[in-house]
């Protein structure tokens, strides 16, 4: 089954966008995924293709209409997949979840704009809020780029190497290990030796020692979730 994006947004023409090019272009057009961008203006009802106006009880800017979106939201009820917002306030989108999806028939997912949607909306339809960490984009198009990225290059097919997926960063709980390639000296900084041993267990060894190092120091929640809640800056 081809796994499946359905995008809702006011400005379909972001799409594909990057998501055309490199591996997850490739991908779309080998039909491994595909991908609907639907233009939200289409389900307004007035003549001005109005979707959004002002929030009751004051302040700046507008608000996405409930009665737009959930049209909106009716047109894709065929389209397999749970319903996300990306939204600032949602949960934050870790590689767990990317992998849920990634493994599921595909996703919904609502662009936002302008102060935000109609709390209502997120309701009647039990959309699951996320996010992709904590700072506001202008739109929620980005961030729907982003998602889909990250679920599609999971998807059997898109990616050559099945084992570079298990030591990526957060497959294990820890940010991934440093990289080296050739020269094996540059600007005076040499490769690690252990790299160019030839002992794999050593290999593996360093590599797991950097990782659970670079984790501790730059992602201590990640680390004491790792760790068991013990402090420290690798074993």
């Amino acid at each position: 089954m081809t796994w499946r994006a359905s995008v809702l947004t006011l400005f379909p023409g972001m799409f594909p966008g990057p998501l055309g090019a490199s591996l997850a272009g490739k991908a779309l057009e080998e039909g491994i995924w595909a991908l609907d961008a639907l233009d939200i203006r289409r389900f307004a009802s007035d003549k001005h293709a109005s979707v959004d106006d002002t929030p009751f009880g004051g302040g700046a800017g507008m608000v996405m209409r409930p009665d737009v979106l959930d049209r909106a939201l009716a047109s894709v009820e065929d389209r397999p997949g749970p319903r996300i917002y990306l939204s600032p306030r949602g949960r934050l989108l870790e590689q767990a979840r990317v992998k849920e999806l990634a493994q599921g028939p595909g996703v919904v997912l609502l662009c936002g704009r302008y102060e935000g949607i109609d709390e209502r909306v997120i309701e009647a339809r039990g959309l699951e809020e996320v996010s992709l960490g904590d700072f506001v984009l202008s739109g929620g198009e980005p961030a729907a780029i982003a998602l889909i990225d990250a679920a599609v290059r999971l998807l059997p097919g898109v990616m050559g190497a099945a084992e570079g997926l298990v030591e990526e960063s957060f497959e294990a709980g820890l940010l991934e290990y440093p990289h080296y390639t050739r020269p094996r000296e540059w600007q005076g900084r040499a490769v690690p030796e252990v790299l160019i041993s030839g002992h794999h267990e050593k290999i593996r060894a360093w590599r797991r020692a950097e990782a659970e190092k670079v984790t501790a120091a730059r992602r201590p929640d990640l680390w004491s979730r790792y760790s068991g809640g013990r402090t420290g800056k690798g074993r």
